[in-house]
Order: structure tokens, then C-alpha cells, then sequence
């Protein structure tokens, strides 16, 4: 380790993020693809010497975050380039400055929640609502409760994407399971069971939580 130190010290800012769940471990550095070659053999010689942990050096991928996006926490994570245009002006001459920024992205991985969705009965592997007879049995009231806690759920941990399309379609899998799960249970159809309760009534319940959130966030300003 002090080897690694010593090898290390000409890095003015080494800027290292490291991130590990589960399985998957991401070691994040900015530098020349020279300087992240050493870092994956500096990791082996580690793992080798200090936890008697043989890997592989095809084990550890090597990915210029600009280019390449990954799947880490449910995510998918990648660099937007993008170009800013800046009018300077000086002495009655004008010109425009292009200047080159970058934006982290995160993105839900639709098929895979889709296929993740389909797999617990709420839908099909296209994405289309279905009913799950097996909570039939259920009352009303903890019925449309399941579906929202689901719903929540997934909104919450998938808030920090930057694509809110995704979660509206999940919600609306998850509305409409939960309207045929409840027609169903009541053996009738869908549409004469909104028209009984009215369109509003799970739209109402669905939004309960964002208006608690809402009021919460009021309150502390």
C-alpha cells in the first residue's frame, strides 16, 4: 500500500469516487486512460496481496464514462456533452462562444422494469396492464393500498431521473392493473367500474402521497 502511495503522489487532484453494492464495485477517476490502466492493476496487486482475493484482470472493465453509459443501483448513468452559447460583446464587436459542457444523466431502465413488472403479474412483457386474481380475495380498500405502496415506491427510488415519461408509464401499468384487479374481483369490466366510481377516484388516490409531500415541504419553508 505505501508502494501505491508513493506511485500516486504526482496526482495534483486525484478526484476518486468509490461506490459498492452487492456484487458491483465502481471506482470512478478522472485521467488519462494511462493513469486508469495502472489503477486496475493497482486494485489487483491489492486485492492479491493485502486479501489473498485472486481476480482476473478481464474481471475489471475499463469505460470512459463520455462515451458509455452503465447500469449500477437500478440506474442507467451516463455523460450528456452539450454546447453553450455565449454572446460576449466588446467594443462594439460581438462574438459567440461556444463553450463545451457536461451533465450527469440518469436514466430508469424501462425494459428491465417493465420485465420486472411482468414478472410479479401486473402486466405482460409489453407492458400491458393485467389484473392479479390472486389478490382478489383482498378488500377494496387494501387492494387499491398495495397498488399504491408499489407505486410509491418505485416513484420515490426513481425520482432522480431525468426521463419522467418512464415513471408515468409505470404508474399508468399500475392504475390500470389495479382497475382490472378490482373489476375482477367485482366481475365486471373496467370501464363500467371507473364509470361507477368515477375517473377521479384513482387518479385522487395515487396523488395522495405527492400532496402529503407537498404540504410537508410548504410547512418547512
Amino acid at each position: 500500500f505505501n508502494s501505491l502511495k508513493r506511485d500516486l503522489w504526482f496526482l495534483e487532484d486525484p478526484f476518486v469516487h468509490y461506490v459498492r453494492y452487492q456484487g458491483k464495485a465502481i471506482l470512478g477517476s478522472k485521467g488519462t486512460l494511462i493513469l486508469l490502466n495502472k489503477w486496475k492493476y493497482y486494485i489487483i496487486y491489492f486485492l492479491q496481496s493485502y486479501f489473498h482475493f485472486w481476480s482476473q484482470p478481464d474481471r475489471i472493465y475499463r469505460k470512459q464514462f463520455s462515451d458509455y453509459s452503465f447500469s449500477f443501483l437500478g440506474y442507467f448513468s451516463s455523460v450528456l456533452k452539450n454546447t453553450l452559447v455565449v454572446r460576449n460583446q466588446m467594443l462594439g464587436n460581438c462574438f459567440l462562444i461556444n463553450i463545451p459542457t457536461q451533465k450527469l444523466d440518469t436514466t430508469v431502465p424501462v425494459i428491465s422494469l417493465i420485465g420486472s413488472l411482468s414478472k410479479a403479474k401486473f402486466c405482460t412483457l409489453m407492458g400491458h396492464p393485467i389484473s392479479k386474481p390472486i389478490w382478489t380475495d383482498l378488500s377494496d380498500s387494501e387492494i387499491i393500498d398495495r397498488f399504491c405502496r408499489i407505486c410509491r415506491n418505485l416513484c420515490r427510488y426513481h425520482s432522480g431521473s431525468s426521463k419522467k415519461k418512464v415513471l408515468y408509464r409505470i404508474k399508468y401499468i399500475l392504475r390500470l392493473s389495479c382497475a382490472r384487479t378490482l373489476a375482477r374481483k367485482h366481475k365486471s369490466t373496467v370501464r363500467t367500474f371507473m364509470r361507477r366510481l368515477g375517473s377521479e377516484f384513482l387518479e385522487k388516490f395515487f396523488r395522495k402521497e405527492e400532496q402529503v409531500l407537498s404540504l410537508i415541504l410548504l410547512q418547512e419553508i
